[in-house]
């Protein structure tokens, strides 16, 4: 049997782009996005999850149904993504010291599905790192093969989590480990799922409407 996954979220920001407060408390379907993305999580199969906040954690806290997920508060969280991909990793592996593999979801993409998290489930393969892939929206790609857009979320074996986590700098996460480590990544077709886009600016608000 596979080793189990410990889902991560990371759900720092303070979306100043977006001038809404935390992304995570964004309403999606009649409650905040962060539930949204947990709630996936759970139905594709991971069995525990850890949230990173930052930005007003205690009113993320006081407003969103975080179930048992494990949450962690950032105190570096203007730092960047890397510290709390860190905190994170640190966090998922003290809370499931069994798991061999963490999913790594960002806050922000309400595009994420159960049956993305499932697809990278299945495809879990030790020692390397599984990345949901996407055709660009709209174009002719869409409707057959092409080349896919590495996105999120990311399914690492643990030990290459901890690896990129110890490396990670600045706003990037796990972006220098994967540019150096390419030849460990195997990206898997997820166009059919989701999109893999982030609510970052205004003008995304319209993928907080569309069918979850």
């Amino acid at each position: 049997m596979p080793a189990p996954v410990t889902g991560v979220v990371l759900a720092a920001g303070a979306g100043t782009r977006l001038g809404r407060g935390p992304k995570a408390l964004l309403p999606f379907h009649g409650r905040p996005l962060i539930e949204h993305i947990l709630a996936q999580m759970h139905d594709g199969g991971c069995r525990t999850a850890a949230v990173v906040l930052g930005a007003d954690a205690e009113r993320v806290r006081r407003s969103a149904a975080l179930g048992g997920a494990v949450v962690v508060v950032n105190p570096d969280w203007e730092s960047g993504m890397a510290s709390s991909f860190r905190a994170g990793v640190n966090a998922a592996a003290v809370a499931a010291p069994d798991a061999g593999y963490l999913l790594v979801a960002l806050g922000d993409q309400p595009g994420i599905s159960a049956a993305v998290v499932a697809r990278l489930l299945d495809a879990r393969t030790p020692g390397r790192v599984t990345a949901a892939g996407y055709r660009n929206p709209g174009s002719v790609l869409d409707a057959g093969p092409g080349p896919l857009r590495r996105g999120h979320p990311m399914l690492f074996d643990l030990e290459l989590a901890r690896q990129a986590a110890a490396t990670a700098l600045g706003d990037q996460g796990a972006r220098s480990f994967l540019a150096a480590n390419g030849h460990l990544v195997d990206v898997v077709d997820c166009s059919d799922a989701g999109d893999g886009l982030d609510v970052d600016t205004p003008a995304d608000l319209p993928l907080l409407e569309r069918p979850s």
